[in-house]
C-alpha cells in the first residue's frame, strides 16, 4: 500500500467527509489519528485497522501543541496533516451577533492554521504535507453561511501562502468541496427526496461520496503528487450550472 509507515492526522476525523477521509488512509496503508471534541460513538476503521482518537479543542492552542508533539513523540513521526475540522450552522448575517460568526472563522480559519502552525516542526523533519479541506462556499456568493464562506476563501489564500513560506520542506494544498452526502446531509438538504434533487443540480447527477473526499486527500499526501504545492484541486462534481442558462429564452437545447 503507497502510504505503508507514514503517520497521518486528520481533524474532525470522527464522521462524515473527515471519517472517509481518515477511512481512505488507513485503506491506503497510513498510521492514522484522528481528533475531535467528543469520541466517535464506534472507532473509525477500514481494512481491518482502525484510527486511533484522542479528544482534542482546536480552538485551544497550548492543547493543539501538546496534541502533535504526543503524536510526533509516540510515532516518531508526523508525515501529513488533513484540515477537515469545520462547519457552520445556517443563519443570515442580520440574525446572529457579530461575535457568533467570529466563532464560525475561528473554527474553519483560525483553528486550521493553529494545527499547521504545531503540526509544522513534524512534517519538516518528514517533508510532509498539509491538505486543506476547503469548500466551494469560499469561491462564490454563501448566504446563510457568509462566515463560512469568508473563512474558506481565507484557508485556501493561507495554504497558498504557507506552500510558499514552507517550501520546499512541506507541501501545502487545498480541496475545494462541493455537496458530499453525509450522515448529517439532511440538515442541509432535506429529506432523500430534496438530496436527490440538489445532487440533479450537479452536472455529475449526485453529491459526492466521503470516501472520494479520501481518495483525493490520499493522491495529495502521496509522492504521486511529489510536485504538487500550493493547488487547490475541485472536488464539486462539475460545479453548478449557470442559472442564466434556465432563465434565458434562446439557445435552449432540443
Amino acid at each position: 500500500m503507497e502510504l505503508n509507515g507514514r503517520v497521518v492526522v486528520v481533524t474532525g476525523g470522527t464522521r462524515g467527509v473527515g471519517a472517509g477521509i481518515a477511512r481512505s488512509f488507513l485503506t491506503a496503508g497510513a498510521e492514522v489519528v484522528v481528533c475531535a471534541r467528543r469520541p466517535p460513538r464506534e472507532p473509525v476503521a477500514a481494512a481491518g485497522r482502525r484510527a486511533a482518537f484522542t479528544a482534542v479543542d482546536l480552538r485551544d492552542a497550548a492543547s493543539v501543541r501538546e496534541f502533535f508533539d504526543a503524536v510526533g513523540e509516540r510515532h516518531g513521526r508526523l508525515d501529513c496533516l488533513v484540515n477537515n475540522a469545520g462547519g457552520t450552522p445556517y443563519r443570515l448575517l442580520g440574525e446572529g451577533a457579530a461575535e457568533r460568526h467570529a466563532r464560525v472563522v475561528e473554527l474553519n480559519l483560525v483553528a486550521p492554521m493553529t494545527a499547521s502552525l504545531a503540526a509544522y516542526p513534524w512534517l519538516r523533519e518528514s517533508r510532509g504535507s498539509v491538505v486543506m479541506v476547503g469548500s466551494v462556499s469560499g469561491t462564490r456568493p454563501s448566504p446563510g453561511t457568509a462566515a463560512y464562506g469568508a473563512a474558506k476563501a481565507g484557508l485556501e489564500n493561507l495554504a497558498r501562502s504557507m506552500a510558499v513560506e514552507w517550501a520546499p520542506d512541506v507541501r501545502v494544498n487545498s480541496l475545494v468541496l462541493g455537496m458530499v452526502r453525509t450522515e448529517l446531509a439532511h440538515l442541509h438538504y432535506g429529506d432523500e427526496a430534496g438530496v436527490a434533487a440538489v445532487g440533479a443540480t450537479v452536472p455529475l447527477g449526485r453529491l459526492a461520496e466521503p470516501s472520494e473526499v479520501g481518495e483525493a486527500a490520499v493522491f495529495l499526501a502521496s509522492g504521486r503528487a511529489g510536485y504538487v504545492s500550493g493547488a487547490s484541486l475541485l472536488v464539486h462534481g462539475g460545479g453548478e450550472r449557470p442559472a442564466f442558462l434556465d432563465a434565458a429564452t434562446v439557445n435552449k437545447e432540443s
